[in-house]
């Protein structure tokens, strides 16, 4: 049976928590290292083609998903839009930087150098992030509403958002600071810090930075001059956070992994440590899962419903009602769940990919987008003739 609300676990206190969502359509794209910054160019790729990628309100990222956000981001205003809506040079804007900086291992060479060397982690990561993505681009760059682009890191010290965007970066306990300053390469470090090895990111701020009074509880020294910032799949997987509450059409891009069962699970205490707390992540986000496929399951104008789908790497295709339908390009033939699985699979790294497992999580992307899209949203889009690069397959 769907659920009545939708409860937020942490921030269900915000002063923004009640607020009736407004029409529009919010895409989130999740965590997942590599895997889901390559899953979602995928999905982008067939939201542009079918005229949804100029349609978009909003585009709130976490993690993985902040680096192919804060490409496209930074890349907005060179896109340039056909008067379908179809930008006519995305894979020049996304596709192409992206693929280049798969090819790069970063985690690896920044923990061995953050380790031995002057600075953290985070500052190597974010360092490669500036050499091979953003250059010296601000928040500032990317494009005014709409899109807004909220890239989402999670604040260790406060326990909830930290959010960077063109008009604001804030968390609602410690305070708001408008028109930030804060490189792209900073802000996409700080949202894929995954714990504990990328963790945690600092932002060394002054106090008045901070719009006056904007802040519930928690708007003073050291939260307002040193924050700690880890990846922001820790608080908010899917970057749904702050899509949900604004917006009444919710689209979800989840390049997400999954927990393996483990028969003989480490009795070390630093092991363990670390598998308990992997149990509880994925409690959570399954959770957040079944609530927002339950919010499109009410009834409109219900509490909480909301419009939209939700596609994942995980997904089988089969669960999408136009995959079955005589014609149509993507099936149990082309898109194998046991190639899609293996895909899933794929280690939650910045780590070099190769091209061809490149391609392929693309080519998925692309396909689970356009079955959901086809089952939940529009009948009546024009079909695909096959993958982005259709000698690859799955």
């Amino acid at each position: 049976m769907p659920v009545t609300s939708f409860a937020l676990p942490v921030e269900h206190i915000a002063p923004d928590a009640g607020k009736t969502p407004q029409n529009g359509i919010a895409l989130c794209l999740s965590g997942g290292g590599y895997r889901a910054m390559l899953f979602h160019v995928g999905a982008l790729w067939r939201l542009n083609e079918v005229g949804y990628l100029s349609k978009l309100a909003r585009i709130s990222s976490v993690s993985g998903g902040s680096i192919t956000a804060g490409v496209l981001g930074m890349n907005w205003p060179t896109l340039s839009f056909d008067v379908h809506g179809v930008a006519q040079k995305f894979k020049d804007a996304l596709v192409v930087p992206v693929r280049r900086v798969a090819g790069i291992t970063i985690d690896q060479w920044a923990i061995l150098s953050g380790a031995l060397g002057p600075g953290s982690i985070s500052d190597r990561v974010a360092g490669a992030y500036r050499k091979y993505l953003f250059g010296r681009k601000t928040l500032q760059d990317l494009p005014p509403d709409p899109p807004r682009f909220v890239i989402n890191a999670t604040n260790v010290q406060s326990g909830a958002l930290w959010r960077f965007s063109r008009p604001y970066m804030a968390d609602w306990r410690v305070g708001m600071i408008k028109h930030p300053s804060t490189d792209l390469a900073t802000a996409v470090a700080a949202s894929s810090a995954f714990p504990p090895f990328l963790s945690p990111a600092h932002l060394d701020l002054q106090e008045t930075d901070f719009v006056p009074n904007s802040g519930h509880d928690l708007q003073m020294p050291p939260f307002t001059t040193e924050v700690v910032l880890t990846d922001g799949g820790v608080y908010d997987n899917l970057g749904l956070e702050t899509a949900w509450k604004e917006y009444t059409t919710i689209l979800v891009s989840d390049g997400g992994g999954n927990l393996q069962a483990e028969a003989d699970p480490p009795s070390d205490w630093l092991r363990h440590v670390r598998r308990v707390l992997d149990v509880i992540d994925n409690q959570v986000c399954s959770l957040r899962k079944r609530q927002l496929i339950d919010s499109y399951k009410l009834l409109t104008g219900q509490t909480n419903h909301r419009d939209g789908v939700y596609w994942g790497v995980r997904s089988d295709i089969t669960q999408y009602p136009i995959a079955t339908a005589a014609g149509y390009p993507f099936n149990l033939t082309s898109c194998p769940v046991a190639k899609t699985l293996a895909l899933a699979e794929f280690p939650t790294r910045l780590k070099a990919v190769d091209p061809y497992i490149q391609e392929r999580l693309i080519n998925w992307g692309y396909a689970i987008c356009d079955a959901a899209l086809h089952s939940h949203v529009d009948g009546t889009l024009p079909v695909p003739s096959g993958f982005p690069y259709p000698s690859t397959g799955i």
